[in-house]
């Protein structure tokens, strides 16, 4: 690209929609989506077909009236902002964005390219818009987590471990910066001291090892992996500490409990990139993002691993298993 093209792009001349569409057949219309996982994971796949049958159903067809063009970047951020580099210098109509990391690279380099987060948390808080009702800008989209389910994960893990008495939460605070706050308003709240709550910070696996050894001295403990894409990326490394360990562990993605986690207890994400394709349909159709209120899940799912449980030595009462949306023997 041109030095003078590179600029014009990254700048964001409000006249971007009549050149988007000057260069793209009246027909056919191109989409960026951006994911915060790397290409060929499960949980990438599963999200992404959700998306595309979300778009079929409102009449969306790739090679027909639509092209998409995907990039997987995980948690690097020197991936990440390649790829935004490339997806904006295409001039999409709408850009689909994965996890804050992803999020926080688009926001700075164009305020004209309407953009739909995805599976992000806390976009007030960080700075992504301005009021959940009315977003304004370019930016809209559908959120996570809320800091409500802080306590969820607890309740969960007690259910099934009554003699819990400490629980970390990990996460790491560069791709998912806003837990300690979630955790502060947690332990705000009245009658909350029955079990002892503490934050992990962790950027590798050498960390993930280090926290979960811990963990695995102690009988009464059991660990979160909070909804961050660094833990998504991650999980393997993860799952293989916690199960030398015997450590019980609770996670917002199904995919957690699939792979051998205890259980997962978390929206459905699959669902909510199936429902970010009507705000693309919209925006495709002419509305403004900014005048999109952000959406938060509607459908959330329990799955439960008897398998890990018996490892672990744990029985699980039959009315909590009633209570699964899956259980995995």
């Amino acid at each position: 690209m041109r030095r003078r093209e590179f600029i014009k792009v990254i700048a964001g001349s409000a006249a971007w929609p009549l050149a988007a569409r000057a260069q793209q057949p009246d027909r056919t219309r191109r989409v960026g989506v951006l994911l915060g996982i790397v290409e060929g994971d499960p949980e990438a796949n599963v999200r992404l077909k959700a998306f595309r049958l979300g778009m079929r159903d409102l009449g969306w067809i790739e090679g027909r009236n639509i092209q998409i063009e995907y990039r997987f970047a995980g948690t690097d951020l020197k991936a990440i902002n390649k790829h935004v580099t490339e997806l904006v210098g295409l001039a999409p109509y709408v850009i689909v964005a994965n996890s804050t990391p992803v999020v926080a690279a688009l926001k700075p380099v164009t305020n004209t390219i309407p953009i739909v987060f995805v599976v992000v948390n806390n976009p007030v808080g960080q700075g992504f818009i301005s009021n959940l009702t009315h977003p304004g800008g370019n930016i809209t989209g559908f959120s996570f987590l809320e800091p409500e389910m802080v306590g969820k994960w607890i309740n969960l893990l007690r259910d099934v471990k009554p003699e819990l008495s400490r629980v970390t939460l990990m996460f790491n605070p560069d791709s998912a910066p806003y837990y300690d706050g979630y955790v502060r308003s947690f332990k705000a709240l009245p009658e909350q001291n029955l079990v002892g709550l503490n934050t992990a910070h962790v950027r590798n696996v050498v960390e993930i090892n280090s926290v979960v050894a811990e963990l695995a001295r102690d009988p009464g403990s059991g660990l979160i992996a909070a909804g961050d894409p660094f833990i998504v990326n991650t999980r393997e490394a993860i799952l293989k500490a916690v199960a030398e360990g015997k450590v019980p562990l609770v996670s917002p993605y199904r995919q957690f409990a699939i792979e051998g986690s205890l259980m997962s207890y978390g929206p459905d994400s699959a669902d909510i990139f199936r429902r970010s394709a009507s705000y693309v349909d919209r925006i495709l159709k002419g509305e403004l993002p900014g005048n999109l209120p952000t959406q938060s899940p509607d459908k959330f799912e329990l799955v439960v691993n008897l398998k890990t449980s018996k490892a672990l030595g744990l029985s699980i009462r039959e009315s909590f298993l009633l209570l699964a949306d899956e259980v995995i023997e």
